[in-house]
């Protein structure tokens, strides 16, 4: 019998509060179970610059929940953890994103799959790398190292607990 439960990415991102605890209470918060976990990497700002730097990390995850369900509850997580609404790409204690969804593309309103500018961060690809290196992504054909070997890595660095 086949398993029920969706292999899937997760990228998290914190710039305010405790941003380590603040990853680390949102990976004990979501309902699954944690595969593996990236090194965590600090990242200047992405898209809007007059902030604080983030901590990010990557996660893979075994979960039973539905892609639009999964969505759900990162919201819910995020609010949990003092995000309010605000502008595209501001400061925020926790950021959520779900990268990939077993193998499945998905469209609509309020998601898409596998997630659409995962190319274009490093934040993201340097992370996903260390864990899923041959990873392949399902719209590009490449594998996450392919894809890690074109990114701009300036601003990326791992973090290290001071």
């Amino acid at each position: 019998m086949p398993s029920l439960e969706h292999k899937v990415y997760l990228g998290l991102g914190s710039n305010l509060g405790n941003r380590l605890a603040n990853l680390l209470f949102a990976i004990e918060l979501l309902p699954g179970r944690a595969e593996r976990i990236s090194s965590i990497y600090e990242s200047k700002p992405w898209g809007f610059d007059p902030q604080s730097l983030f901590l990010n990390l990557v996660l893979h995850f075994k979960t039973l929940l539905s892609p639009p369900n999964l969505l759900s509850e990162a919201k819910t997580i995020e609010k949990r953890l003092g995000r309010k609404p605000g502008f595209r790409n501001g400061p925020r204690p926790m950021d959520i994103d779900i990268l990939f969804y077993d193998e499945e593309t998905i469209v609509t309103e309020n998601l898409i799959l596998p997630h659409p500018r995962i190319e274009e961060r490093a934040f993201v690809l340097l992370p996903l790398c260390e864990i899923a290196p041959d990873l392949i992504h399902p719209v590009r054909k490449k594998s996450i190292q392919e894809l890690t070997t074109k990114v701009n890595k300036e601003g990326v660095w791992v973090w290290h607990m001071k």
